[in-house]
């Protein structure tokens, strides 16, 4: 609404200019004023007040629909139309900012694995299928990289690992740290790229000894382990491309700060229904 508006940035423009602007009359705003509040007007502001806070929880990053599903939460069903409408009144937007580092390299002579994901990317049991992935984050310092581990059932992230390099012990170190954390039977699948860390004899080695089988994307093909894409598109919007490094070790606490404390506990992922990947998990073991 064009008073709500004006009301809203009082303090920044001056009421004639605001006026102005949204072409109303002054006389009109003022009595808009002292009318008295309706129902439906104090629901907008309780309701607004609960967005700016899960807005503001979520580093600027929830959309309509996980507000919409975060609202659920607190057994308040409001459409995606109206919260879009009282993001607009309130001035939120969300970070859309995306970059984009090639880190597969493929070009080498070791050997490939077969596809057995073939992108059945739901998985109805935990700890049965692994996807990973590298990626870059620059710093002022140079370029800190990134392995990551997920688990396809709940989409959490299980392992990761951060190094300067991107040699084999950085991805490694990360699938180590998954099986020391969740303790898989062996027989697990893990879906990577056909990067040259993951073709290592000193990776397969690794597989070897804790029976996992190993599962590789197709040659040039992002969608055959999209939800290491998705991941890392998430991570880089919400957070790292937010705010400049200025050494590795800033970015290190950046990364384990939105990886343990926010993505797996807190935010909301639409393949779990909305509900975090710990949530998710808890829910159905209880279950």
């Amino acid at each position: 609404m064009k008073y709500a508006w004006i009301q809203q940035h009082v303090s920044e423009f001056t009421v004639e200019t605001m006026c102005r602007f949204m072409q109303v009359s002054r006389s009109a705003y003022y009595a808009w004023l002292q009318r008295p509040e309706t129902a439906g007007e104090k629901e907008d502001a309780v309701l607004t007040e609960f967005i700016k806070i899960a807005f503001a929880k979520s580093r600027a990053t929830y959309g309509t629909r996980r507000l919409k599903a975060a609202l659920l939460g607190r057994d308040r069903t409001v459409s995606r139309r109206r919260i879009g409408r009282l993001m607009r009144e309130a001035g939120l937007a969300c970070k859309t900012k995306r970059k984009f580092k090639a880190t597969t390299n493929s070009q080498h002579d070791q050997p490939i694995a077969l596809n057995h994901l073939d992108r059945q990317f739901n998985v109805d049991q935990p700890n049965r299928v692994y996807a990973g992935d590298i990626t870059s984050i620059l710093t002022q310092e140079g370029w800190l990289y990134l392995a990551v581990v997920i688990d396809l059932y709940s989409r959490q992230v299980v392992g990761w690992s951060m190094a300067e390099h991107m040699r084999t012990q950085l991805v490694n170190d990360a699938l180590l740290m998954a099986i020391w954390k969740r303790k898989p039977e062996k027989g697990l699948m893990w879906h990577t790229d056909r990067g040259s860390q993951y073709a290592s004899e000193s990776h397969r080695a690794l597989l070897a000894r804790h029976g996992i089988r190993q599962s590789m994307s197709r040659k040039g093909n992002c969608w055959d382990n999209s939800v290491s894409e998705s991941f890392f598109h998430t991570l880089k919007t919400e957070r790292v491309h937010q705010q400049t490094y200025q050494t590795r070790s800033e970015a290190k606490q950046a990364v384990f700060e939105y990886i343990e404390v926010f993505y797996n506990r807190e935010r909301l992922h639409s393949a779990n229904g909305y509900r975090s990947p710990v949530d998710y998990e808890l829910l159905h073991k209880a279950a």
